[in-house]
């Protein structure tokens, strides 16, 4: 009887014991299904990328905590400006820079400011830093290696950290186009095999690199394409057609004039680019956008401004043309317009002054 009994209770408890286990699972099953039904699109986020999104989210009204920004190329003409804004608006500022073409001079002025850090570094080389934003603008010494092992290192640090990443692409891509002004739809017209084609195709690459990271990685990514920027702090013999004719003229020579002079080309303040950067980076647009000034010049309406700026007096001399040049350059800014509510705001005639400012004290310093 005992026995028996010792069955028949054994029994009970298993049954028992069975219900249990079904009422949790159905009990799990329930709160599952309810969490799904609540989250459907939840997907899980690291603790930076949750810090970032919710900062994103702020109300209407309330000032943006400041950020960690990375400017690779920060201690050049573009990049300079750039962090001075940067720190202006209270963010913290890492500049990567291996000055082959960067002057330390650029950035001297922030050395004691302690949200400023200035880094000596080749981005073709990882670097491992924790920020929230990059903006890549590394170039030209090697337009390959920066352009494509630079780019890879640059989405792999912001792939690693969950950054922000913003390529500063060009207007080279459009070679010399046949599609006038040209719009970011335009695919370009490019020769391969070129003497300019380094830097072209390796900013074509650099681009699809971006949105392969995007695409494939989940990196938030933003792309701009640069048209011709000129103002203070370029370099003196950098080869750009502003740089050459305002040194050349204050230095009492003939400006360089290749071809006929009728090809032409757009220019664009440095702030009004820096404006547009840092629009663009903290949109909710990837782009690619056009960041120009569609105003419109031949090398010869070029040159009677630097002469009506400088020297009415100065020369043109005319030599052949280079290979491969662009026969015409204009920026379509019409989907920064509307998507980004940007456009430049100073005309040539009112930033050329500044910049041969600028010019005319660093010549001077040269014959000292």
């Amino acid at each position: 009887m005992a026995l028996a009994g010792c069955e028949c209770d054994g029994t009970n408890a298993h049954t028992s014991g069975k219900e249990h286990r079904l009422l949790f699972v159905l009990l799990g099953f329930l709160l599952a299904s309810s969490c799904f039904l609540i989250y459907p699109s939840f997907t899980p986020l690291s603790s930076s990328s949750a810090a970032a999104a919710a900062s994103r989210r702020l109300p209407v009204g309330v000032r943006k905590p400041p950020l960690r920004v990375v400017v690779t190329g920060g201690a050049g003409f573009v990049g300079s400006h750039l962090v001075d804004e940067l720190l202006a608006r209270g963010d913290s500022v890492i500049v990567v820079d291996n000055f082959f073409t960067g002057r330390k001079e650029n950035v001297a002025r922030h050395l004691a400011d302690p949200r400023f850090e200035l880094i000596r570094h080749d981005v073709v080389e990882p670097i491992l830093l924790e920020v929230d934003q990059i903006y890549h603008l590394a170039c030209p010494a090697s337009p390959y290696k920066t352009n494509v092992m630079g780019t890879l290192n640059m989405l792999g640090l912001a792939k690693r950290v969950g950054a922000r990443f913003l390529l500063t692409s060009t207007s080279e891509v459009y070679g010399d186009p046949l599609e006038h002004p040209q719009k970011e739809s335009y695919w370009g017209h490019v020769n391969p095999i070129g003497v300019r084609s380094c830097y072209d195709e390796g900013k074509r690459t650099a681009e699809t690199l971006t949105m392969d990271y995007h695409r494939g990685a989940g990196v938030e990514v933003r792309i701009a394409r640069i048209f011709n920027t000129y103002g203070p702090r370029m370099c003196l013999d950098d080869g750009r057609v502003v740089s050459n004719f305002v040194a050349q003229t204050l230095r009492k020579q003939p400006m360089t004039v290749y071809g006929d002079g009728k090809q032409t080309r757009s220019f664009q303040y440095v702030s009004d680019l820096v404006d547009g950067l840092i629009t663009l980076m903290e949109s909710e647009h990837i782009g690619p956008f056009n960041l120009g000034n569609p105003g419109e010049f031949t090398m010869l309406e070029l040159a009677q401004v630097v002469k009506e700026t400088i020297d009415p007096s100065a020369r043109v001399e005319f030599k052949p043309n280079t290979a491969d040049d662009p026969h015409m350059r204009k920026p379509d800014i019409s989907k920064a317009k509307s998507l980004l509510h940007w456009e430049p705001k100073i005309s040539l005639k009112q930033g050329l002054p500044r910049m041969v400012s600028d010019f005319q004290k660093r010549i001077m310093d040269e014959k000292r």
